[in-house]
C-alpha cells in the first residue's frame, strides 16, 4: 500500500491530495490539520485494512431491495420509496445485476414539457429508464477497489464466480470500517 500527500503549490493553495493506493482526495489543509490526516492515512496504512475481503461487510441479496427488467416504473418508485433508498440494483430473471435505477432517473421519465405524467408511471419499464453503468465486484475482492467505486456511488454491487447477484456493499458500512479503524 502507498501512502502519499501532495501539496498543491501551482495557485499557492492550502490544498492537499491525500492518496491511498492511487484513490486521491483533494482537501484543505492547516499545518496541523495536515499532521493529523497524515497521522489518521498512516494509521489505515498499518491496519492492513486495503487488503481485507469484504465479504463481511456486505448486506446479503435477500435483505438488498431490487427490481427486475420488466417491472414497471410505479413498482420501482414503490420499492424505492418504502425502502428509503436513492436507488436500487435491477436484475434479470436469473439473478444477474443488469444496472441500476434511481428515484431521480423514474421522475425524469415522467416529466413533460408543461406537468409530471403520473399516469405513465405504469406503462414505462425498468429496462427502459435504468443506468447500465453500476459499479460491481467479485466477493473475494479488497477493500480497497470497494473503497474506490464507493467514492462515486452509494452502493457497489457484489458477484460470486459465475456472475450471479449475492448483494451490495455500500457507502455507509465502508466509512463505517473506516471510523472504527482510525478510533482505535
Amino acid at each position: 500500500m502507498r501512502l502519499h500527500v501532495l501539496i498543491d503549490i501551482r495557485n499557492h493553495s492550502s490544498y492537499d491530495r491525500i492518496g491511498i493506493d492511487g484513490t486521491h482526495f483533494l482537501l484543505p489543509f492547516l499545518t496541523t490539520q495536515r499532521k493529523k490526516v497524515i497521522k489518521m492515512m498512516q494509521t489505515l496504512k498499518n491496519s492492513q485494512i486495503m487488503d481485507n475481503e469484504i465479504k463481511e461487510l456486505m448486506i446479503p441479496e435477500e435483505k438488498v431491495a431490487h427490481v427486475q427488467l420488466n417491472n414497471p416504473l410505479d413498482h420501482a418508485l414503490l420499492v424505492l420509496i418504502k425502502s428509503g433508498y436513492t436507488a436500487i440494483p435491477v436484475l434479470d430473471q436469473d439473478y444477474k445485476v443488469c444496472g441500476q435505477i434511481s428515484k431521480a432517473q423514474i421522475l425524469d421519465s415522467i416529466l413533460g414539457i408543461e406537468r409530471i405524467e403520473m399516469e405513465r408511471l405504469h406503462e414505462i419499464k425498468v429496462k427502459d429508464v435504468m443506468s447500465e453503468k453500476i459499479p460491481r465486484m467479485n466477493k473475494d475482492e479488497t477493500f480497497g477497489k470497494a473503497l474506490t467505486l464507493s467514492i462515486n456511488h452509494p452502493f457497489v454491487c457484489i458477484e460470486d464466480d459465475i456472475g450471479s447477484f449475492i448483494g451490495i456493499l455500500t457507502r455507509r458500512s465502508i466509512l463505517a470500517l473506516i471510523n472504527r479503524y482510525l478510533r482505535k
